[in-house]
């Protein structure tokens, strides 16, 4: 039984890393895409697209830690936490979350399709949603890190999964700083630091991309998994 829940935890790993390599990297293109002035159509999808992807990583992250709290169940010989384990309360909540930020971002990314839309509409349909994901995201990577660390937030080089919390953790930084950026100003009409809201996502979307590739290298085994953020 626990080398059929290893295999399905391994699939379900494998297909996190490359939902979100691809989110990420979609991501990193619309940013450039509206960096260099392409059609704001052709932006929206990008990023809309890529936002699909980052939605179905989060999705079977939660699948990924319901696998791993199953194969810890089906353990008869229960072994004393040590650290670099992970508990599945954490990386459990830690998938939710970062689904539930997902969530939000598609709400902003359809919302942009939108048109004549005022600045309040555009903050309240585009931005708050936005920012409210990445805050998900920034939670989200918190409980991930300490589910790594086995209940603190620790530098653990060595460790596959840490380097995955950790290069996401970074994105997500990134991701809120360009949130915060896209904020539309009433009186200008216009976002506080365009350039900000292009690089900070581009940064931030490169980060989730090589932590999606770094995480299709780990291996989940019946006692740890790996949590995306």
């Amino acid at each position: 039984m626990h080398q059929a829940l290893t295999r399905r935890s391994t699939r379900l790993n494998l297909v996190a890393a490359v939902a979100f390599v691809l989110g990420g990297s979609l991501f990193a293109l619309g940013a450039a895409f509206a960096q260099l002035g392409v059609a704001l159509p052709t932006v929206n999808v990008t990023y809309l697209v890529g936002g699909c992807f980052f939605s179905l990583g989060g999705y079977v992250s939660i699948l990924l830690a319901d696998s791993a709290d199953h194969s810890d169940n089906a353990d008869t010989d229960e072994r004393m936490p040590r650290p670099g384990l992970r508990s599945r309360p954490l990386s459990w909540l830690s998938a939710f979350v970062l689904f539930a930020g997902t969530l939000f971002f598609a709400v902003s990314l359809i919302a942009a399709f939108a048109a004549g839309l005022t600045p309040r509409q555009s903050d309240g349909w585009i931005w708050l949603p936005d920012m409210t994901g990445c805050v998900c995201f920034l939670v989200s990577g918190h409980l991930a890190m300490l589910d790594v660390g086995a209940g603190h937030v620790r530098v653990l080089t060595h460790l596959v999964g840490w380097w995955v919390v950790a290069v996401n953790q970074l994105g997500s930084v990134l991701f809120f700083l360009a949130g915060i950026a896209a904020f539309t100003r009433p009186a200008t009409s216009s976002a506080i630091d365009t350039g900000l809201v292009n690089w900070g996502t581009f940064a931030g979307a490169a980060c989730f991309a090589v932590g999606g590739v770094i995480q299709a290298f780990d291996t989940p085994t019946p006692t740890r998994t790996v949590v995306q953020q």
